[in-house]
């Protein structure tokens, strides 16, 4: 069991420090992504977090299925997988079950980010607004392809939805 509750990060990525946990609450509005089974026909996808009493993080992720056209969301949680001054949590949607989410890049205003998952097939490019800058996201890119993810497959999300 404990073999799947840790969080891990891939080779040769390195969470951003320092972290600001409080700046980077809020809402986020998800660029780019890997595909995988969870987020399969999703768009218009965005990821909140807020502050739980507890002191981890309440994540609340949306988006339209484009196949069923309705809204889906799941709520999860995110806890530090170590000092909170160092962006690397880990995230759990299924009990006891945790995967690893990694900042990776952030800008300094907290406007973008680049995050992780536990290993290569796990990548998020997100932003406070629908779009991003084309300088952020080739240098996001950069750092991505830098570490070894083929962003050729990437999902370039729309939003275009309330």
């Amino acid at each position: 069991m404990a073999a799947y509750s840790c969080a891990s990060i891939p080779k040769g990525a390195v969470a951003v420090k320092p972290f600001d946990k409080e700046r980077y609450l809020g809402k986020w509005y998800e660029i780019a992504r890997k595909d995988f089974k969870f987020e399969r026909n999703l768009n218009n996808t965005t990821a909140e977090y807020t502050l739980n009493d507890d002191g981890t993080i309440k994540v609340v992720n949306r988006g339209f299925n484009t196949v069923k056209k309705e809204w889906t969301q799941a709520i999860g949680k995110a806890k530090f997988a170590g000092d909170q001054n160092t962006a690397m949590l880990k995230v759990s949607f299924f009990g006891p079950f945790y995967s690893g989410y990694n900042v990776i890049a952030l800008d300094i205003e907290y406007k973008y980010a680049l995050v992780a998952g536990k290993n290569l097939k796990y990548l998020w490019i997100l932003s406070r607004e629908t779009t991003i800058p084309e300088d952020v996201k080739d240098k996001y890119l950069k750092i991505a392809e830098d570490i070894g993810f083929d962003t050729s497959d990437l999902i370039w999300g729309e939003h275009d939805k309330q």
